[in-house]
């Protein structure tokens, strides 16, 4: 189900091109879906990701390289997109749009909290608010062993405008 052969699971991430960069969607289409999470620990992500390849894989429906992105927005639960190249039946659909900031990190998913402090400081530092953190886990852990080096994406949905406070957050 995986829509990568059976030897490569996840390929091989080039952060390159998400580093530092600044893009704007426009209605680009996702396969939407909700994961469990304990104190934003994804549980089911395996079992959520496994069920929407199979309907992506059986609609045809993979763009190339796969861009995942979850939504923490609570403790307790992530919403997750998948990027998809047209309608997918039987899957919650949705579209995101807007202007995006990104920049890569590499280590442990535990620093995903140190990792969201800097982007937003380096979002502050562009003269623009962060609206919203999307989180692109660009390999499985199996694969991020394999290749050696575990690569996150942090998307900042940004607005322009006056920053609130200084990057190290005082006023």
């Amino acid at each position: 189900m995986c829509p990568y052969d059976q030897q490569e699971c996840c390929p091989r991430f080039d952060p390159r091109p998400w580093d530092e960069t600044e893009f704007t969607w426009n209605n680009r289409r996702f396969v939407k879906d909700r994961v469990v999470s304990f104190l934003h620990i994804l549980l089911n992500f395996g079992a959520v990701m496994k069920r929407n390849v199979g309907l992506i894989h059986d609609a045809g429906a993979f763009p190339g390289p796969v861009v995942t992105l979850t939504d923490e927005n609570s403790m307790w639960g992530a919403d997750v997109y998948i990027e998809v190249t047209k309608e997918i039946p039987g899957a919650k659909m949705a579209t995101i749009s807007g202007s995006f900031l990104s920049k890569v990190f590499e280590g442990s998913y535990r620093n995903v909290r140190q990792w969201s402090t800097e982007m937003e400081n380096y979002v502050r530092g562009k003269g623009k608010n962060v609206r919203k953190l999307y989180f692109f886990y660009t390999t499985c852990p199996k694969c991020a062993k394999k290749y050696g080096k575990n690569y996150v994406a942090i998307l900042a949905q940004v607005e322009d405008g006056p920053t609130n406070g200084t990057p190290d957050g005082g006023e």
